[in-house]
C-alpha cells in the first residue's frame, strides 16, 4: 500500500456525491464505483461515505456510530448513554473482514432518543442535548470516538482506501437517497480512523478536498460557542461552523455558504442594492467563519445536499444531472462512470454554492 510521502498528487483528495430529488433508493454499490474511479487522488490513509435514508426503521431514532479502543472504553460508554437515552436498539455495525482494512477499532452502533426528563433538567431540544453529548463524549471519554450521531443517516470511515472502506462496511446492503465519499490524501495530518472523512453533527456531514489554511481561527472562533476541535484534522471545523450557522442561527444554506465562501469585497460593492447590503452584513456579522485556502466541499443534511468550492475555485467541482438525480465529483469521469450520458454537466463556479433538496411532498 501507497503511504503518504510515497507520491505526490497536488489536487487529491477526492469526493463524489448522488442525491435523488425524488427520494429513489441508491444502493451503496453505486456511490462506491464512483469514488474508485478516483482512487489515485488518494493514498490510502483514509476512506468514508455518508448516507442518507439508510435506516427508514429507526427514522425517527439518532443512529449513534462509535469507534471504542477497547472493551472497557465501550463499557463505560455504554454505562453513560444508559443514563441519559432510552436505547432502542444497539449492535456491531455489521463488516466483512478485509486484508485492505487493518488494526479496526470496536465498532458500534445505537439507536436512541434522548430521556425526557433529561431535556427537562438541561432545558434542551433534543438536537441540542445530542450535539452537547457527542462533543463531551469525544473531548473527555478516553479510547471512545463518536463519529455519526442523525437520524435516518449514518458515517462509515475507516484507514484505507475508499472502496476498501465500502467492502469492508458492506455499503452494497445498503440504500438511501443521498450518498457522499470521500478518498483521502492527508498532507499535515495523520491518518487515523476517526480523522477520516466525512465529519458528521447530527444530520449534517462534510466531505473536503483541499487545506483550510484559516483553520486556526475558524477553530478558536467556533470553540467559543460550544464547540470542540480534537480529531486532528482541519476539515472537522468546517462541519461545526456550518451546524452553527445553520442550526443556531438559522442561515440558510445558501446564506450560510456566503459566510464560509464569502465573496470579495469589491464583488459585493459591485452587486449594489439590497443584495450587496445582505452580503456586506454576513461578511461583517460572522467574519470569523470566512474559511480561506482551497477547497471543494460537499454538505450532507437531511433532505438536501450543497456543493461548494472556494471563491478562488481552486479545487475541481464537476456537477451533473438526469432525471431526478444529482451528481457531484471531483472529476467528470466519476460521473459517467455511473451515469453515462447526463442531460446537463458543468462546472460550479468559485464560492457558488449548489444546493439540492428532496421534491416537494417527499419525505426523508
Amino acid at each position: 500500500m501507497r503511504r503518504e510521502g510515497e507520491i505526490r498528487i497536488p489536487s487529491g483528495c477526492a469526493i463524489s456525491g448522488i442525491f435523488a430529488r425524488d427520494g429513489s433508493a441508491v444502493n451503496g454499490r453505486t456511490i462506491r464505483t464512483s469514488i474508485a474511479l478516483m482512487h489515485e487522488r488518494s493514498n490510502g490513509l483514509g476512506g468514508g461515505f455518508a448516507g442518507y435514508g439508510i435506516y427508514p426503521q429507526y427514522k425517527d431514532y439518532y443512529a449513534i456510530h462509535v469507534f471504542y479502543d477497547d472493551l472497557l472504553a465501550r463499557e463505560e460508554c455504554e454505562r453513560y448513554l444508559e443514563r441519559h437515552f432510552d436505547i432502542i436498539n444497539l449492535s456491531k455495525i455489521p463488516t466483512r473482514p478485509s486484508p485492505m482494512i487493518t488494526d479496526a477499532p470496536l465498532i458500534w452502533r445505537y439507536f436512541v432518543t434522548p430521556l425526557p426528563h433529561k431535556l427537562q433538567d438541561e432545558h434542551l431540544d433534543e438536537e441540542e442535548y445530542i450535539a452537547r453529548t457527542v462533543i463531551k463524549l469525544n473531548r473527555t471519554m478516553k479510547g471512545c470516538y463518536v463519529f455519526s450521531c442523525g437520524k435516518n443517516m449514518g458515517v462509515f470511515k475507516a484507514v484505507g482506501y475508499p472502496e476498501d472502506v465500502a467492502d469492508f462496511y458492506r455499503l452494497d446492503e445498503y440504500e438511501g437517497y443521498a450518498w457522499t465519499a470521500h478518498g483521502r490524501y492527508p498532507t499535515n495530518t495523520p491518518g487515523w480512523w476517526g480523522g477520516s472523512h466525512p465529519f458528521a453533527l447530527l444530520d449534517l456531514s462534510v466531505v473536503h478536498n483541499g487545506e483550510i489554511s484559516s483553520y486556526d481561527a475558524n477553530r478558536r472562533a467556533v470553540e467559543m460557542y460550544g464547540y470542540s476541535c480534537n480529531l486532528l484534522t482541519d476539515t472537522e471545523v468546517i462541519t461545526y461552523i456550518l451546524d452553527y450557522l445553520t442550526r443556531k442561527v438559522r442561515l440558510t444554506w445558501e446564506e450560510a455558504a456566503s459566510v464560509i465562501a464569502a465573496p470579495f469585497w469589491n464583488t459585493i460593492a459591485l452587486k449594489g442594492g439590497d443584495e450587496g447590503k445582505r452580503l456586506a452584513y454576513l461578511r461583517h456579522m460572522f467574519s470569523e467563519f470566512l474559511i480561506t485556502g482551497p477547497f471543494s466541499i460537499l454538505v450532507g443534511f437531511n433532505g438536501g445536499m450543497m456543493a461548494l468550492n472556494d471563491r478562488l475555485k481552486l479545487r475541481s467541482l464537476v456537477a451533473a444531472e438526469k432525471g431526478s438525480k444529482v451528481y457531484f465529483a471531483s472529476e467528470e469521469s466519476a460521473i459517467r462512470i455511473i451515469e453515462p450520458e447526463p442531460e446537463r454537466i458543468w462546472s460550479p463556479k468559485g464560492g457558488e454554492c449548489v444546493i439540492v433538496q428532496l421534491d416537494e411532498g417527499v419525505t426523508a
